[in-house]
């Protein structure tokens, strides 16, 4: 099964490309307080139109260029 994730786009300034933004929270090993990770991944959007600001499922896909590894597959909002 791909993975999945649920961002927001942040740049739309490339073609045919977005920057997504994911970030899920994690518990600390020792600490147990919740810590807030956010990663930036470059994902493929195959033509669709999609807007700064929006919510985008991403799909996990073969290597598409040397830093794109997902695509998009819903755009949420």
């Amino acid at each position: 099964m791909k993975k999945q994730f649920i961002g927001k786009v942040t740049s739309v300034k490339q073609q045919n490309t977005v920057v997504v933004e994911i970030t899920r929270k994690v518990q600390h090993p020792l600490y147990k307080k919740l810590l807030i990770k956010t990663n930036k991944m470059q994902v493929d959007t195959a033509g669709q139109k999609i807007e700064l600001g929006q919510e985008v499922t991403i799909e996990e896909t073969r290597p598409i260029s040397k830093t794109k590894h997902f695509k998009v597959v819903e755009v949420k909002k």
